[in-house]
């Protein structure tokens, strides 16, 4: 027992180590992925080829003045900032973010708790990030925040049903909640890989992490275009920081449950025990996964224009969501027949 705890403190540990990196290196890659698409240089004085502007960047962030409006509400305004951080880290506990593999006899599998309600634990705790920008706009004391938190939280609950209705069919198809069951399920090879049975809940589930992750064109909360930021608009510090870098866990967490879910996950590459993939080779092909879709996300921010509110709300309910449902009609209809 005492073993098994200490493994999972030493998982937790990592998993929050590699992210807050991560957090902080994807700000670097996708102002150098924007240069290029953009043809600009981007960070490439501080150190070489600007490698060295994460930690400017940092020493910024952790320097920088702490300002707490004087008609704010100081509790709240200052625990908004936590929470979607905390829920992103959060939703790793449930993802497999690596094959299982063995050190000095000893099996390691790289998730913090394997539970059969895997996806749905990630799904809840990425739902409760919503209440950072609501309470973060609400405690700013400033009309503009208030109004760019409602934005964000009418859009956020919007596609909240898109993603819930989307993954429905492929779950009807697997059968349990667990992602390493959804990545058993897809063994075999490229032909089995779930985006072949469920193009259309892919395609809806994808958009609904881009409008999750407030990246383009979804980006109601915190449009560059405008004169203010959103709802963090009074934030300074680390406290906007930790804003940033529960958004880009956030984009993370997609990344991994869009490769797991529907792209095969590790379970193409090396052998198979128990029902798992296990191997270098098995990682390696989810994280490239991985990075691919967060270059996705990049890319589409440098290609695509901002869409208004009110078409963002047409396309959600009159759109997306009718089609989320006829998916499960004729999903449910095929297993019957």
């Amino acid at each position: 027992m005492d073993a098994i705890i200490i493994e999972t403190l030493i998982k937790i540990v990592v998993v929050v180590l590699i992210f807050s990196a991560l957090g902080g290196f994807g700000t670097y890659f996708e102002r150098k992925i924007l240069a290029f698409l953009q043809r600009r240089w981007g960070p490439n004085i501080v150190g070489p080829f600007g490698l060295l502007q994460i930690i400017a960047d940092g020493i910024k962030l952790f320097t920088k003045e702490d300002i707490i409006p004087i008609n704010a509400e100081r509790g709240i305004f200052i625990f908004s900032t936590l929470i979607i951080a905390v829920a992103a880290f959060t939703a790793f506990v449930a993802i497999p973010i690596y094959p299982q593999f063995t050190v000095f006899g000893y099996t390691v599998r790289p998730i913090v708790i394997d539970v059969n309600v895997g996806l749905l634990f990630v799904m809840g705790v990425m739902a409760v990030g919503m209440y950072s920008p609501l309470l973060a706009g609400m405690s700013s004391g400033n009309k503009w925040s208030l109004l760019g938190a409602a934005r964000a939280v009418v859009a956020l609950l919007s596609f909240e049903v898109i993603t819930g209705l989307s993954i429905l069919a492929p779950l009807m198809l697997v059968g349990s909640l667990s992602l390493i069951d959804i990545n058993a399920y897809q063994m075999g090879g490229i032909d089995n890989w779930m985006v072949w049975q469920q193009p259309i809940a892919f395609v809806l589930f994808l958009i609904a992490g881009f409008a999750e992750t407030n990246r383009k064109p979804f980006d109601l909360s915190e449009q560059d275009a405008e004169i203010i930021g959103g709802y963090h608009t009074e934030y300074s510090g680390m406290k906007y920081g930790l804003m940033m870098i529960g958004e880009y866990a956030n984009m993370f967490v997609v990344a991994f449950l869009v490769s797991i879910i529907f792209l095969g996950g590790y379970g193409e590459a090396g052998s198979i025990v128990n029902g798992e993939a296990v191997g270098a080779w098995g990682g390696i092909w989810l994280i490239l996964k991985v990075a691919f879709f967060f270059i996705l996300f990049v890319w589409v921010r440098a290609a695509w224009p901002h869409i208004r509110p009110d078409q963002l709300m047409w396309l959600a309910w009159k759109v997306l969501m009718p089609l989320a449902v006829v998916n499960i009609v004729i999903t449910g209809i095929v297993m019957m027949a």
